[in-house]
């Protein structure tokens, strides 16, 4: 089972600490890569690419920036990919990006697509592009119809693989997946795993995002919500329940968001193999 690891730039020296700690520990069982995010409307531009070199530099893992378009400009995503380019980075997450608030110039790539063009017409097959995929559908999508549309048009414009959303329902992932292939969409398609170890947290993720937790998992949360250790143990057994159906299904490649921490994707990846 190939493994992926998504980290969010630190802030602080001592964040520093803790993310060099934390992928001192995942560099051990060999991951595919580590990607880093990028902010809204490119918030944290300096602290990402400072990120993403340290871990080019000192570590001996492939490492994948986030890039946004969303109020960019093509002569300043030209800029980021150049330095990228520079320091040998092959590979990026190509994403739309959230809209900041009161933000009325949403610049000159609106979608996502319209960034895997550019960065094609531009670099032809430098990067390898991952997009996002969304299984239960993107909180602005009308329907799971138009996220199909949405998605293939970023296949078309020459994305090589996609990392999902995170979900707990494994139907869902594969529903998808047979949606695409009915229209002659075979790119990889990673599942993207978020362990559960904090109540209030998943759930306002999963709010913005718009991501399905289901009944029972909700009910039983809220049930443990106050006692961090049942709440971990059953966060761990639900995740790695579903990674175990996503492998005996054929699944070869799990994403993980780790939030910068590694205690529970390690015991999950621990207890999958």
């Amino acid at each position: 089972m190939k493994t992926s690891f998504e980290f969010f730039p630190p802030q602080s020296d001592e964040g520093k600490k803790n993310l060099q700690q934390v992928r001192s520990k995942l560099i051990q069982i060999n991951p595919e890569y580590f990607s880093v995010t990028y902010g809204a409307g490119g918030t944290t531009q300096e602290s990402t690419f400072d990120t993403v070199i340290d871990i080019k530099n000192n570590d001996t893992v492939r490492v994948a920036p986030h890039l946004t378009s969303i109020g960019s400009s093509k002569s300043k995503t030209k800029e980021i990919l150049d330095q990228y380019k520079e320091h040998g980075i092959d590979k990026v997450v190509a994403l739309r990006g959230d809209i900041p608030s009161g933000m009325q110039n949403t610049g000159e790539l609106r979608y996502a697509n319209e960034l895997v063009e550019f960065i094609k017409s531009e670099y032809n097959d430098h990067f390898h592009i991952e997009v996002a995929a969304y299984p239960e559908s993107h909180p602005q999508a009308k329907n799971i119809s138009t996220e199909i549309d949405h998605f293939a048009n970023k296949v078309r414009a020459g994305a090589d693989g996609a990392i999902t959303q995170y979900f707990y329902n494994a139907d869902a992932y594969f529903r998808f997946v047979d949606d695409l292939e009915k229209i002659g969409i075979y790119i990889p398609i990673t599942p993207g795993i978020m362990p559960i170890t904090n109540y209030s947290n998943l759930v306002r993720f999963s709010n913005m995002c718009d991501t399905q937790i289901p009944k029972w998992i909700t009910e039983r949360l809220k049930l443990y919500k106050d006692d961090k250790d049942s709440l971990l143990d059953f966060g761990e057994e639900v995740v790695l329940n579903l990674c175990r159906t996503l492998k005996e299904k054929g699944v070869d490649s799990l994403h993980f968001y780790t939030m910068n921490r590694s205690d529970s994707v390690l015991s999950i990846i621990k207890k999958l193999s």
